[in-house]
């Protein structure tokens, strides 16, 4: 597990005041009362009853739905309709879907989740060119036409790994609180209600000890060197005390309701224990993108913290296809699927798609003209009905 070790005894604390709340397990009953006061003492959440949050049952963590069964989250992630609007295949665009993105979404991509077994959509934005910024998140009449469950992401901050123009924020500034405010006033309001709504992202693999080539020039958010020190750790844990209570705050304000999945740490970077230790009070889950070993990873995190995890982003792209694009891995991700399901911290596993590709990913359960990567898309489809299949026959 690539973190920094520091005193462990902030993470036992939150380890037993996360198992002193009330769990919910086989023989104790589903009232909305008991499920309200068991998931308050559980998460972040001071309203969870009819929306989805968090429950323990027969020793493993699931997301809890609205109608209080538990659940397991299968994702795809990427979902852009300007893979249609290339001038090889414009023409679907204009005269199969007459230009909307509603109607896209509900005579493709919904009937198309939904046949390949996924009950999720993990994050919409989608690569539009390499290493600069992801494509618009989905409006709220989106969603609402997408008519499953999705989560969504909150732009605090362009920390993310990939992206090389954005400098950092000063967590402890005005600027930062108002800017969050903000966030959580423009898409958090309009969203508070939403039951099909999971919960919240923030960042994309933030850079907050590590830095890639293409934005070394910003470096990262705090210097790892001063991890060496105690007051170089004392330091780093008070900036992402700033961050998580700020952004938390800020979401709380606005919607009482959703769960905080926080950022999607990159799960293969260095990753300071002072900044995980400092989300724990703050966020729900811990959510991580992983594309060497997740499986391995999660474990280390749920048994390091006892918090949820969620394998958030996430893709075996090693198998190549003929031209210049990467085929899925239909083995890879069932095998995977498989794995997660029997962590008992593990609450889900999103996808790295696309849904469709495009030139800049290369990659999709769709092509340009619509057609599926069938091979890989049927194992998918049977990974995901053996759990569908296992949820319901246990549940």
């Amino acid at each position: 597990m690539a973190s920094h070790s520091s005193d462990s005894s902030s993470s036992l604390d939150r380890r037993q005041f996360l198992k002193s709340g009330v769990a919910w397990s086989a023989g104790v009953g589903l009232g909305a009362l008991n499920l309200t006061a068991a998931s308050a003492a559980l998460t972040t959440q001071s309203d969870p009853h009819g929306f989805f949050t968090l429950g323990q049952r027969k020793d493993h963590w699931w997301l809890i739905d609205p109608s209080e069964k538990p659940f397991f989250t299968m994702g795809l992630n990427h979902i852009d309709p300007a893979s249609l609007r290339y001038p090889e295949n414009i023409e679907i665009w204009r005269e199969k879907y007459d230009g909307s993105t509603i109607k896209w979404i509900e005579e493709s991509v919904t009937p198309n989740l939904r046949d390949w077994g996924f009950n999720t959509v993990g994050w919409v934005q989608e690569v539009t060119v390499k290493k600069w910024q992801h494509s618009r998140a989905f409006t709220v009449d989106e969603y609402r036409a997408l008519d499953m469950p999705y989560c969504h992401l909150l732009p605090f901050t362009e920390s993310h790994q990939w992206e090389k123009h954005t400098v950092h924020y000063d967590f402890r500034s005005k600027d930062w609180q108002e800017w969050c405010d903000y966030v959580a006033r423009s898409h958090c309001a309009e969203l508070a209600e939403e039951r099909n709504l999971i919960g919240y992202f923030y960042s994309d693999c933030p850079t907050w000890v590590h830095d890639r080539p293409d934005n070394e020039w910003r470096g990262p958010i705090f210097d790892p060197e001063r991890l060496k020190t105690a007051a170089g750790r004392r330091e780093l844990k008070e900036l992402a005390d700033a961050y998580y209570r700020t952004t938390h705050d800020a979401i709380r304000r606005h919607d009482p309701h959703h769960l905080i999945l926080g950022d999607r740490y990159e799960a293969n970077a260095l990753i300071a224990d002072e900044v995980v230790d400092a989300a724990l009070p703050f966020v729900d889950v811990l959510s991580f993108q992983d594309f060497r070993d997740p499986v391995k990873h999660l474990a280390e995190w749920h048994n390091r913290t006892g918090k949820p995890v969620l394998l958030a982003d996430a893709a075996g792209v090693r198998i190549k296809s003929t031209g210049d694009f990467n085929s899925n891995n239909g083995p890879w991700y069932a095998e995977t699927l498989e794995a997660l399901h029997a962590n008992p911290g593990c609450i889900g596993f999103h996808l790295c798609g696309a849904y469709q590709r495009n030139k800049a990913r290369r990659r999709g359960l769709l092509d340009e003209m619509e057609n599926p990567d069938a091979k890989h898309v049927d194992q998918m489809r049977e990974a995901n009905l053996r759990i569908t299949q296992r949820m319901e026959s246990q549940f």
